[in-house]
């Protein structure tokens, strides 16, 4: 039975606060790492388990998530992730050793997992089915905005305050939504309760996409398959997804629930949801580098530098509701997405090293525009078909496909940029000899340069070819990053094809077939 009024829209606030919550620990950790590192004495790689803790506890719980709220009934489940994300925040803070911070991280992505799905499914059943459209909009803000501000939050609070901070800040607002949700969220009823628990597939479900979200976010430090660890998670994952196949679709209580791919439109958007978290989360990775690393903006520059992108996704995200609720197809609005996300990538691939701010607005307000207009209805495309208790199980699984994009996005670009710096390198280098009349300009430009400070022509000497290797170096980053950024924008343009996949309704009957 669908809210109206007042407790319509503190339902809703509750649960993009909660959204917000979840998305915004995802990335507020990153800046912070080299600051917990250094605070708890521990090296860079082990602190980035911090990050890779939560992210593989988040994808796990996602596609639980339906049959958690089933047996525990919904409003439960939410408020138990709720008040236990709070309290994990509070001992993340108060972590004294590296041990204690990644424990209790992975408390907070296990709490974390069951606050995503769960408020999407919450808002689409207090939503009347003809403003569908406009409420998952509001959602898409969390869901979108969320990893965008995070290393802008994290940044500002690490700069002037302490890391710990980055976790007392979830307190007071854990606080609220829980009071909201208790005053306000209606309770369901526990339709899994009585049934046998497939603990089976709960074992199965944790170690296949706990393996494969480790691979993803371990692989690329690790050297890939030079590494004994990262082979035989290979292999589990592998095993374990064809066991963990076999048990959903042979058990009569599965933990998840397969046979809702039926509907061609929810499996059509779980393929396409995997393509927006390699857009998505692809470029969120490769931006912030690109500007710490070669154009030397600090955490905080970086942030604000992405915030007017998140605000026109924020002013673009009513109108794509209004838009849906009026009838407009979602495959339309996806494909001028896409478009739109290629067109970004296309102006991001012409970066120089001297890029400034400027140079970046148009670029991230058409991304920003772009992922409005694929957020919302990749996420209609999704749930269209779905009723009743689909609707918990397609968002877990739908969420956690966006998820796993993001991850193999990430991995993929760090791998290509790790490649193609190698190669930008020695077709430059291939330019470093004698008979190139720009280089030896260059070199003798350097070699005077350091002879007129008081250097000795062979230390001038030395010092001009080091100079000239640093440029080799940056230009090769460069060139590296550019080639990321254009991939991703083929990858976007490529998967048109795949939005056709599901039958094109009207945005207004896809969400109404949801009750």
């Amino acid at each position: 039975m669908a809210e109206s009024g007042f407790k319509k829209w503190i339902i809703t606030i509750t649960v993009i606060i909660a959204s917000l919550l979840e998305l915004i620990d995802t990335t507020i950790v990153n800046v912070s790492i080299p600051q917990i590192q250094g605070n708890l004495g521990a090296t860079i790689t082990d602190a980035a388990w911090v990050v890779t803790g939560y992210s593989v506890a988040n994808v796990i719980i996602l596609p639980m998530s339906g049959w958690l709220s089933s047996f525990f009934g919904r409003k439960n489940y939410f408020l138990t992730s709720i008040i236990v994300f709070t309290i994990a925040s509070f001992l993340c803070g108060n972590a004294s050793s590296l041990t204690e911070l990644v424990a209790f991280r992975i408390l907070q992505g296990l709490a974390g997992g069951g606050l995503l799905s769960t408020s999407q499914a919450i808002l689409i059943e207090t939503w009347p089915a003809e403003q569908l459209g406009t409420a998952t909009a509001l959602f898409g803000l969390g869901a979108v905005v969320g990893p965008t501000i995070g290393p802008t939050i994290g940044g500002y609070i690490t700069d002037h305050a302490a890391w710990r901070w980055i976790f007392y800040v979830n307190i007071p607002v854990g606080i609220l939504a829980s009071i909201f949700t208790v005053m306000y969220v209606k309770v369901t009823s526990r339709d899994g309760k009585d049934k046998p628990i497939d603990w089976w597939g709960i074992a199965l479900l944790a170690i296949t996409v706990g393996s494969l979200q480790t691979i993803l976010e371990k692989g690329e430090d690790e050297d890939w398959f030079a590494t004994t660890y990262i082979i035989v998670l290979s292999c589990t994952a592998v095993i374990g997804l064809l066991l963990f196949l076999w048990r959903e679709l042979s058990t009569d209580h599965p933990i998840v629930n397969f046979k809702i791919m039926r509907h061609r439109s929810f499996s059509a958007g779980m393929v396409t949801s995997f393509i927006l978290g390699v857009g998505l989360y692809g470029s969120q990775f490769v931006f912030p580098v690109f500007c710490q690393n070669l154009l030397g903006f600090s955490a905080q520059q970086t942030g604000e530098i992405l915030l007017p992108g998140g605000l026109f996704t924020i002013m673009m995200m009513p109108f794509v509701g209004i838009m849906l609720n009026k009838g407009l197809p979602a495959q339309f609005m996806a494909v001028g997405g896409m478009i739109l996300f290629f067109i970004f990538s296309w102006f991001m691939s012409g970066s120089t090293l001297v890029s400034g701010t400027g140079d970046f607005f148009w670029p991230l307000a058409i991304r920003g525009i772009g992922l409005s207009l694929l957020f919302v209805p990749l996420t209609t495309i999704a749930i269209g078909g779905l009723k009743g208790a689909e609707i918990g199980q397609g968002t877990g699984l739908n969420n956690m496909m966006r998820q796993l994009g993001g991850s193999f996005g990430i991995a993929g670009l760090n791998t290509l940029i790790h490649i193609r710096v190698a190669t930008h390198r020695n077709n430059l280098l291939s330019n470093i000899n004698t008979y190139n009349n720009y280089f030896t300009d260059r070199y003798n430009s350097l070699l005077h340069g350091f002879m007129a400070k008081g250097k000795s022509f062979f230390d001038a000497s030395k010092m001009a070819y080091a100079a000239i290797d640093g440029t080799v170096n940056k230009q090769s980053t460069l060139l590296s990053y550019n080639d990321a950024y254009i991939v991703v924008g083929w990858v976007m343009l490529a998967a048109i094809p795949l939005i056709f996949l599901a039958p094109i309704v009207k945005g207004q009957k896809a969400v109404a077939d949801t009750h």
